[in-house]
């Protein structure tokens, strides 16, 4: 093939931008502007057009796979491009096979490729259309012929044994692979095909439960700090956590580095943009940092394709959200969704049922991603997959204007940091980090309580409008943050924190005593249990009990009485009247609490559950489960060390989830923006654009909504719903942008009432 066949000039490829930028611009201010039509300041007029990463709002993928190049259907899948109204596709160029004919002879050919420029092909097909190109690339692992050209570029074990994956090599971060040989692909790609960016499936190189031994990482690591690879992990040695830090500082230099290459090659907007998960224990498990990389980043590629048994699908609306926090919700977070089976087993080439892949897709759009299909392989046997993504991408195309550019509305924070999840969490995340963050979640989405994850470092400046902050289990604080905490408090906001929550430094150094023991009027008693206890007590599943004070279920019914005391039980045990004992199931150190504290629950230790005549409780104790402290501002805190959030996230337990939004109600002396009446699970997202209100209402009532996949979905209604109004929105008009049906308000106080009758998958309501 000639030049010209290849690719277009980058004359062509500059004037054919120009045009669909400027096209785009006003394609733009139709979808995201205001009432009046204004674009929020993001542009001024024709001339000054919005770049693709900013106005590409729905994707899609055909991984090729390595006999493709004999079965790709250009005709059909642009075809498929355009029904499911897609502007953007992700398409292979290279990493472990080259989708076009690479002039670097190690840059692995698809066996059946032969000279066709696959990726190019379809590069300028999407280029004709007026889509964006992301080019795809996987750069962790190589051939073997690689390998033996480059064997200094491998990473490779304390025997010096190159590590592999299957028949491929992983190669190694510190080398020149990712130095110089990656960057001359990246612009290699740019020259021949102009694609608006790239994305990378394993840019981070080897996992954090491996060392590498290669000479370069050796040399450079012994340069910056004195010492050799360390031979084990080990969290309390200080050269293994410098291990770490140099880790993540490489993957942020190999981002810096990659961005430089393509900006240098393809102009300012040619982003290369890697990928993410959307999990923390599996983003520190390969050193990529959320709050670096949205610091540097105008797009957030986010490859979450499935939900499991423990996350739920709501799992989907909280990442989004989590990471709009950090990246700001002008910009775009597209997400890989998969169109084929995945979950215990992954099934590349059999089709998921329907009902699973929307309901993930829905509560993404709830959370602020935007919506990407992914199949695996151009050919499919099971044809079902085609059909999914198609109504739910046209549904956010026709709606598109009320799904970007909005300020999400909750006075509930959920506060999370990555050092928690390392340097706490260590080898137990699972345990220590997320089962927490888990039960909160689910917590609040039972009791229709709308949340936003709110980074540490960021509760002093941005957490204005919070009127409650959760701190589930934040055992690692930095000094600062800890500080912004008692701030918040200072200035009249409430806080609820459980576990173990500001127990340690942020590098995972137990302190003497709580960092925030003065918020929380509870201090530590004796002793210094070490870190191992710390996940015995996580994991332990004892038979244990809270004792509810004071005791009042003798006056419920049952037998035997006696003579009760006259004082009320505090707001956070509303609904246990009939009982003065809870489940528990974890085990507490003693305390010392401060005087003017109230302790709501106290620890029941463990006794026999075998022989059943030996099952009846043995012992009280004075040791605090609930405390709960009023500050002279305003500030109420509620602190928790009974891990009730954990067991939570694990057992399901119905009087877990009550006491826990029993705690958030009193901590927000129960003023919330939105109510939410009526049968069924119901994740709520409300949102605000000027002069409007968006209303995400995702219907996840379903059995298999923990165990899945779902195969269809159940109707529930009606329900009533309750919103407040902020200034400048009437709240005279609304309507369904699912079943574009109108709803008659009901106006009250500032407040807008109106009852949505049905509701199948989902329902999104516009108040105006």
């Amino acid at each position: 093939m000639t030049r010209s066949e290849l690719g277009e000039t980058r004359r062509e490829f500059l004037q054919r931008s120009a045009a669909l930028a400027a096209v785009s611009f006003f394609d733009w201010t139709a979808l995201a502007g205001s009432a009046d039509g204004s674009t929020s300041g993001k542009a001024s007029g024709p001339g000054t057009p919005l770049p693709w990463y900013k106005r590409t709002l729905r994707w899609g993928q055909t991984n090729i796979t390595e006999i493709d190049a004999q079965r790709y259907d250009i005709p059909w899948w642009r075809q498929h491009w355009r029904r499911t109204r897609v502007q953007g596709v992700f398409i292979n160029a290279g990493g472990i096979y080259a989708s076009y004919p690479s002039k670097f002879p190690l840059h692995y050919r698809a066996p059946q490729l032969g000279d066709r420029d696959l990726y190019g092909e379809l590069a300028r097909t999407a280029h004709e259309d007026g889509l964006a190109v992301i080019a795809r690339m996987d750069s962790n692992r190589v051939h073997e012929a690689f390998f033996q050209a480059h064997p200094d570029w491998f990473a490779r074990d304390i025997h010096g044994e190159p590590y592999r994956l299957g028949e491929l090599y992983v190669t190694c971060v510190n080398s020149p692979y990712y130095d110089e040989y990656i960057p001359s692909v990246l612009r290699e790609i740019i020259e021949r095909s102009h694609p608006e960016g790239f994305g990378d499936n394993n840019w981070n190189g080897l996992e954090r439960d491996k060392f590498c031994y290669c000479a370069n990482c050796e040399r450079k690591f012994l340069a910056l700090t004195g010492h050799s690879i360390p031979r084990q992990r080990d969290w309390e040695d200080t050269v293994f956590r410098q291990w770490v830090d140099w880790n993540y500082a490489r993957r942020m230099e190999i981002w810096d580095l990659n961005n430089r290459a393509t900006r240098d090659a393809g102009g300012p907007d040619c982003l290369w943009i890697g990928m993410n998960s959307g999990s923390l224990p599996y983003q520190g498990l390969r050193f990529r940092d959320y709050k670096a990389i949205c610091e540097r980043s105008e797009l957030f590629l986010l490859d979450d394709q499935m939900r499991n048994d423990n996350t739920g699908f709501q799992h989907n609306g909280q990442i989004g959200k989590l990471i709009h926090g950090l990246l700001g919700w002008d910009k775009l977070i597209p997400e890989s969704m998969a169109m084929y089976q995945m979950g215990r087993s992954a099934f590349r080439v059999a089709s998921k049922p329907e009902p699973e892949a929307r309901l993930w897709m829905l509560e993404g759009l709830a959370g602020g991603v935007q919506p990407w299909w992914h199949h695996v392989g151009a050919f499919q046997e099971d044809r079902r997959m085609f059909r999914t993504a198609e109504p739910v991408l046209r549904w956010h195309a026709e709606n598109q204007q009320y799904l970007v550019q909005r300020r999400p509305i909750a006075n509930v924070g959920m506060v999370w940091n990555q050092q928690n999840t390392d340097f706490y969490g260590r080898d137990n995340p699972e345990e220590l980090v997320e089962l927490p963050w888990r039960g909160w979640t689910n917590a609040l989405l039972r009791a229709r309580i709308p949340c936003l994850p709110v980074h540490a470092d960021k509760v002093g400046g941005e957490a204005g409008q919070f009127s409650v902050i959760i701190l589930p289990n934040v055992a690692a604080m930095s000094a600062a943050q800890a500080q912004a905490v008692r701030d918040f408090v200072a200035r009249g906001g409430s806080v609820i924190a459980t576990g173990e929550t500001s127990r340690y430094s942020e590098r995972g150094d137990r302190l003497e005593d709580f960092a925030l023991g003065d918020v929380f009027g509870a201090h530590i008693a004796d002793g210094k249990p070490s870190y191992a206890d710390s996940v015995k007590r996580a994991m332990d599943g004892a038979h244990t009990y809270l004792r509810l004070h004071p005791q009042i279920a003798a006056k419920a019914y049952g037998p035997g009485s006696r003579l009760m005391p006259t004082e009320k039980r505090h707001p956070v045990l509303s609904g246990f009247g009939a009982t003065d004992i809870l489940a528990f199931g974890g085990i507490l150190d003693p305390l010392r609490v401060d005087s003017g504290v109230t302790v709501a629950a106290t620890f029941i230790p463990a006794f026999p559950t075998f022989p059943p005549e030996q099952a009846y409780i043995h012992e009280f104790t004075d040791i605090p489960g609930v405390i709960l402290k009023t500050f002279d501002g305003g500030g109420r805190v509620a602190f928790v060390p009974a891990d009730i959030d954990r067991r939570y996230g694990r057992d399901n337990l119905p009087d877990h989830a009550q006491l826990m939004e029993n705690l958030v109600r009193w901590a927000a002396r129960d003023e919330f923006p939105l109510e939410v009446e009526g049968a069924g699970l119901v994740d709520c997202h409300l949102y605000e654009q000027p002069s409007r209100l968006i209303l995400h209402l995702v219907n996840l009532t379903n059995p298999g909504t923990w165990r899945g996949p779902i195969e269809e979905f159940i109707q529930i209604g009606p329900l009533k719903v309750r919103v407040r109004l902020p200034g400048g929105i009437s709240g005279r008009k609304i309507r369904s942008l699912v079943t574009n049906d109108s709803f008659k308000p009901k106006l009250k106080q500032g407040w807008v009432r109106f009852e949505v009758e049905t509701i199948l998958d989902h329902e999104v309501v516009l108040i105006q």
